[in-house]
């Protein structure tokens, strides 16, 4: 497999920008376990290959236990998920599905339980850029498999 469009990704201006945004959310108030719950579940509604082996490995090298991972397209049923990770899933599941319906209100009532106004903020931020991800990376056919996670620092 190979990619579809054969240009330095990394070398882009607009990869550049959406990489300034991603500085910014990994500073945000948002916990980087939320971050990466959201981004693996937004991907695997997208189908997108390469962020789904992206955000494992990543979710992975930071502890996350791989009962929680496999678990998480049905997060609803499985006990293993706090209050606040089942609001941002909810959230980030009816905004990546956003076109075929709304967002009903109760959602972002049930969101602000567990989210300030910033947090909330920052949570529709990393929604929508892992959806722009997912975009990109399937429309270039960014091939999957070869991520490996940044050593931890220490």
């Amino acid at each position: 497999m190979e990619a579809r469009v054969k240009v330095a990704l990394t070398s882009s201006p607009a990869y550049q920008a959406m990489r300034g945004v991603e500085k910014y959310l990994a500073q945000s108030s948002i916990e980087k376990t939320v971050r990466e719950l959201v981004k693996l579940r937004v991907s695997q509604i997208n189908g997108c290959a390469f962020c789904l082996n992206l955000h494992w490995n990543d979710a992975r090298a930071d502890g996350e236990t791989k009962q929680r991972l496999y678990s998480l397209p049905a997060w609803r049923e499985c006990p293993y998920y706090s209050d606040r990770e089942r609001a941002a899933l909810l959230l980030a599941e009816e905004l990546t599905r956003v076109a075929h319906r709304p967002v009903p209100e109760a959602v972002y009532e049930e969101v602000s339980k567990h989210f300030s106004d910033q947090e909330q903020h920052d949570l529709i931020w990393t929604i929508a850029v892992i959806n722009a991800w997912n975009r990109m990376c399937i429309g270039l056919g960014v091939v999957p498999g070869s991520y490996q996670p940044p050593p931890l620092e220490g």
